[in-house]
């Protein structure tokens, strides 16, 4: 534990000072959530660069560490260095006192501290018996994961293949594990090194959505219940959970210790709660998305301080016209210096490849949209994407370049989503709930009250500025919804993906659209939460139709977290065996050896970090990788054929694992393999080495 929150503290300390150079209005808590984010994006590209070159050991990590903290000089640059003091101290006054406000605050925090440490505690189980996972859908992903992480810190795979799939280029975005893996490289055990990244890049997340959220809707409380429909997204899976309880015979108690199943993510719900579905088993998601919406809070600014829609967003338009001149005057004496933001938040999205390219595409849609919107700061968006491309390019280039992955897989027409023979409409009532009417609520209060509004003005003659501000004052003749026209701006491009990922794939599994779906969801994530803070603003029936909204938007999501989080399930992914088997693979073969094994997500071999011919046949084909010949080469292989020999020499296999999982999946002809000796055996485990 120690040496896993060392190194996040010093990746979070030199995060922090490099906030300053593209953000200069935050809070000292976003610098922090922030700082761990862009410290952990920055040394992960740093040190895999110089882990290529010189491979992944003790020394490349501190030197990279070295690297990145080379930020802290930034200290000594005369404005920064006032502007972190004044940071630091508004963020002790906020300490100082007590009061209510700061009470429910803080126990906020704590709250969601204490809900990402239960339920990441989770991810993986380590006993005597073996290693589980008590999250219900990371039974395939905490293997895969792992087999990334130890083919870092014990295969020395560098350049980095594919450890699923031999001789074949890594394109997986992989920085995340590579950060485990170099934290295990310092000594941490997996489990820790993974926890503590999970649970404080999932408080920086929610840190960094509440500032957004605050920044686009101007309300404190909107960003408060922001993270919480994310956390605990779901739809009304909790009615099927009213009608488990109803006809069961369980109390209401002890049903809640013992749900029988998740209510976000089945055969009826595919949305799946965030937590359960993809922070948890998709850990690059959990550093990808908190860096894409620091981009998105960034280039927010250049669409708000360029768009031109006159007394839509000033009723004064000689204070809108005040405003540009000092706008452009601010740019002018600024010079080179005002374009130096957008860049470096150029380059932080610029690493965007290697950590969650699917966050990358969703940037580029939406820069595309809002640059159209603020073409008079031109220069800006330009400095962005000259950023972008300097990382994103070379990355790409690297990625794309002799690449097993087909990307002709990646895009095809597909209506619906994975709404399978379900009507549209209803898949995504049931899945989302209430979210999408209310997002329509939303439009429908900004538009038809907008009206009424510049009707009245009609009919009030000269006098319509003094009457229409009498009527604002006036509750219930016109509904005052605080939204405008460049939010609509802003929902645009969101309202795109959705659109767009509903009627064709970006991904062999359909499935996979959610990791743009889910940004279609940030993106209007703002809206729904300023209209349940506008209500609880608005007397007492409204503030019951606010926590009844919640309620309904959150319950289903807070059952499978809940049920994740309270040790309710405990699935196995490796046996005692497989473990000690793992050790002695490690011990007794060099750490670029291939290994023979049957294509399974938890063969002994994962845990190795050795490199196998090909594991799971559901992970390989979602990322595009065409296995179907070397699978029927394998099985031939097992069995023992005549031409069983010329295929290991095809391939270069090095040691033959036979295990439960070869004798259930395969046909193993025990009498080919005899004429190999064993290197171990443990179990019903057996390593052959082939000389």
């Amino acid at each position: 534990m120690l040496i896993s929150s060392a190194t996040i503290l010093l990746l979070t300390a030199s995060g922090v000072f490099l906030t300053y150079l593209f953000s200069k209005d935050e809070t000292f808590l976003w610098r922090l959530a922030a700082g761990n984010i862009v410290g952990s994006a920055v040394f992960g590209l740093v040190c895999f660069l110089t882990a290529s070159a010189f491979g992944l050991s003790v020394s490349v990590v501190l030197i990279s560490l070295f690297i990145v903290s080379l930020s802290l000089i930034l200290l000594k640059h005369k404005d920064i260095k006032r502007q972190f003091k004044s940071d630091w101290q508004r963020a002790k006054d906020k300490t100082q006192g007590g009061g209510i406000k700061k009470f429910w605050r803080l126990c906020y925090y704590v709250f969601f501290v204490v809900l990402f440490i239960a339920f990441f505690d989770r991810a993986m189980i380590i006993g005597s018996d073996g290693i589980f996972t008590g999250a219900s859908q990371n039974l395939g992903d905490l293997p895969y994961h792992l087999g990334a992480i130890f083919s870092f810190s014990e295969g020395n795979n560098f350049p980095p293949q594919n450890p699923s799939f031999a001789n074949a280029k890594f394109t997986y975005p992989f920085i995340a594990d590579f950060l485990t893996a170099s934290i295990v490289k310092l000594g941490a055990d997996v489990k820790t090194a993974m926890l503590v990244q999970n649970v404080t890049w999932a408080f920086s997340l929610l840190i960094i959505l509440e500032s957004f959220v605050r920044k686009i809707t101007d309300n404190k409380l909107a960003g408060k219940i922001a993270p919480a429909l994310m956390f605990f997204s779901g739809g009304l899976g909790f009615l099927w959970f009213f009608k488990d309880y109803w006809y069961g015979a369980q109390s209401l108690f002890d049903i809640l210790w013992s749900l029988p199943r998740d209510y976000t993510i089945s055969d009826n719900f595919r949305w799946g709660n965030s937590l359960v579905t993809l922070f948890i088993t998709q850990r690059s998601l959990l550093i990808g998305m908190p860096l894409a919406i620091i981009v998105l809070g960034r280039i927010w600014e250049i669409l708000e301080n360029g768009i031109k829609i006159g007394s839509q967003l000033n009723a004064d338009s000689e204070d809108l016209r005040k405003k540009d001149k000092r706008e452009s005057a601010k740019k002018t004496t600024a010079g080179f210096s005002h374009y130096l933001s957008p860049f470096i938040v150029g380059i932080l999205a610029g690493t965007l490849p290697l950590i969650h390219a699917h966050s990358l595409a969703v940037l580029f849609v939406v820069s595309a949209f809002w640059f159209f919107f603020s073409l008079e700061n031109w220069k800006e968006w330009i400095a962005f994407a000259i950023g972008v491309a300097v990382i994103a390019l070379p990355e790409l280039f690297w990625i794309l370049s002799g690449s097993a992955t087909h990307t002709s897989e990646f895009v095809g027409w597909h209506f619906g989503w994975d709404a399978r023979e379900s009507n549209v409409v209803w898949f995504w009532i049931k899945n989302t709930g209430v979210f999408i009417p209310l997002l329509i609520a939303v439009g429908v209060l900004r538009v038809f009250p907008q009206r009424r509004k510049d009707a009245k003005e009609k009919q009030g003659g000269s006098d319509s500025a003094k009457a229409n501000q009498e009527n604002k004052s006036k509750a219930g003749d016109i509904i005052n919804f605080p939204l405008s026209t460049i939010h609509f701006i802003f929902l645009l491009p969101f309202l795109f993906l959705f659109l767009i990922t509903n009627i064709a794939k970006f991904a062999p599994w359909e499935w996979d659209n959610i990791k743009v779906l889910i940004y279609a969801f940030i993106g209007a994530l703002p809206f729904v939460a300023l209209l349940l803070a506008w209500f609880w603003e608005k007397g007492t029936f409204f503030k019951i139709a606010s926590v009844g909204l919640l309620l309904v938007l959150t319950f289903a999501g807070g059952l499978d977290v809940w049920r994740t989080s309270s040790a309710q399930i405990r699935n196995q992914v490796f046996d005692e065996d497989a473990v000690e088997m793992a050790d002695a693979i490690r011990l007794r073969t060099p750490p670029n050896a291939l290994i023979l094994n049957a294509p399974t997500y938890n063969s002994a071999v994962v845990l190795s970090g050795r490199r196998s011919l090909m594991r799971y046949v559901g992970h390989l084909s979602s990322h595009g990788i065409d296995y179907k010949e070397r699978e029927d080469d394998l099985k031939r292989i097992y069995s023992g054929v005549a031409t069983a020999d010329i295929f290991l020499k095809k391939y270069g296999i090095e040691y033959i694992l036979i295990s439960p999982k070869e004798r259930e999946s395969l046909q193993v002809n025990q009498q080919f393999f005899e004429k190999f000796p064993v290197v171990f055996e443990v179990g019903e485990y057996k390593l052959y080495e082939v000389k």
